[in-house]
């Protein structure tokens, strides 16, 4: 049984876990009851007790290559000792420049300018800012309205957060910025579902509605997931996303992908883009640029957007776009990214992903007819498992699981009534095995 003793193992006292506000979590029962990690390899954690734990989310779905990477820690180290910090604001440094070539060469083509940020987040609130900074320099100032949709997530920051769709995410601030949601595609006919669904294509036309609603003339941008992750591993119906984008085009309206998760091989090809055939005008990536070593994201546009900053940037030496971060393309992030692509195309982790879906989606599935699972979803190395929820306390079953799963050797990863499975692009069968039998021990035993 986990104790507290972790914490002492840390070499913390509970007094000293007083001082930090975690984030997205239940500090009081942490605190209480410390589950501490203190070192990775590959697809393991190894907790402040001595244990292995296997890491069956990738971290927070960024780790898809394995944690420690050795050829990612020597070009931080090397770069910590070259230059650690340069401004990026009127001064550039050759690893930003390198990077951003690299990135848009296996962007969806079309996708050619790289602006770094920090995080998903802070992806998510650029590309906001940059949509609506490009419909006034083309002259239609009015076009300053969002769509996301229900059950998304685009972040923590304020744009972001309007536009996403969690309810627990939106609750506790009141009114954030205004935006429209389209509904989540999550139906009970495509319950258990392997893949894309088949039913809700329909659920497209919605953003038709919301056209007619306001007029294409004050709508800049929808935002969307390729798949939601952190909302539950709500997927696609076949079609959606082309139809998604036809109306985009129809009523010039830019469609903005926030592939956070879905990119660097989780779904199978390079970003959710490719998997499933669309290419959106503006794409959010973070996490796996770096494979979560060193924070950092990057919003990628077209030529189009590009070329409307640089047209109407006034006197060369004149500021084209108004924004950005004290740590945009810091270089030690950049050399991080650098790696980690190296890392991604030497390795063949798209290869990976597909080579070990189908045993994944074969496994994760297996767990149907369990009492208390109401769904399973999956694609490409991504599965939701959906618990059903004790009234009023959606997450309290997930939660539950997840406590027993640390206590037998696994990390867990649940938001409100759905356990996500994202393992590393370089975990065995036998890891997935593994995960699939202290879940089925977990859920066996709940109430």
């Amino acid at each position: 049984m986990v104790t507290p003793d972790s914490a002492k193992a840390a070499g913390l006292s509970r007094a000293e876990l007083e001082a930090f506000w975690m984030p997205y979590s239940g500090n009081r029962q942490f605190k209480d009851n410390p589950r501490m990690i203190v070192a990775a390899e590959g697809c393991y954690f190894r907790s402040a007790d001595g244990r292995r734990v296997f890491d069956s989310c990738s971290g927070l779905y960024c780790s898809g290559y394995g944690h420690n990477r050795p050829e990612i820690a020597t070009a931080v180290k090397e770069q910590l000792a070259q230059l650690d910090y340069s401004p990026g604001f009127q001064f550039g440094q050759p690893k930003a420049f390198q990077l951003a070539n690299r990135l848009t060469s296996l962007t969806p083509a079309g996708l050619d300018y790289a602006f770094f940020c920090n995080s998903g987040s802070e992806a998510a609130d650029t590309s906001l800012k940059m949509a609506k900074a490009y419909w006034r320099l083309k002259g239609q100032a009015t076009k300053t309205r969002f769509i996301g949709r229900a059950r998304a997530y685009h972040g923590v920051n304020f744009g972001g957060t309007s536009l996403g769709g969690i309810s627990a995410n939106r609750k506790l601030y009141g009114q954030l910025a205004d935006a429209d949601h389209l509904s989540a595609t999550l139906l009970p006919e495509n319950a258990f579902t392997r893949g894309l669904p088949v039913h809700g294509i329909e659920l497209a036309e919605e953003l038709e509605a919301l056209v007619a609603l306001h007029d294409a003339s004050n709508i800049a941008a929808v935002i969307i997931e390729p798949y939601s992750g952190s909302g539950g591993v709500i997927l696609p119906p076949r079609g959606y996303l082309q139809r998604i984008r036809d109306i985009c085009t129809r009523h010039d309206i830019l469609l903005i992908f926030d592939e956070v998760i879905t990119g660097f091989a989780r779904t199978g090809e390079n970003f959710g883009a490719d998997a499933f055939g669309v290419i959106p005008d503006i794409m959010n990536l973070a996490k796996g640029l770096t494979n979560g070593a060193i924070p950092m994201g990057a919003v990628v546009a077209t030529p189009e957007i590009y070329a409307t900053f640089m047209a109407n940037g006034g006197p060369e030496y004149l500021i084209e776009f108004p924004h950005g971060y004290t740590y945009s393309a810091h270089p030690v992030a950049c050399a991080a990214g650098l790696a980690a692509l190296d890392v991604f195309e030497n390795d063949g982790m798209v290869r990976r992903c597909r080579d070990l879906s189908q045993y994944f989606e074969d496994a994760v599935h297996s767990l149907k007819g369990l009492p208390r699972i109401v769904d399973i979803r999956s694609f490409g190395l991504i599965a939701g498992i959906q618990i059903e929820a004790v009234p009023g306390e959606p997450a309290r079953r997930p939660f539950e699981i997840s406590m027993q799963a640390w206590e037998k050797g696994l990390y867990l990863r649940y938001g409100g009534d759905v356990i996500t499975l994202a393992p590393p692009f370089v975990s065995e069968k036998r890891d997935i095995d593994f995960t699939v039998e202290v879940l089925k021990a977990a859920v066996s035993s709940l109430d």
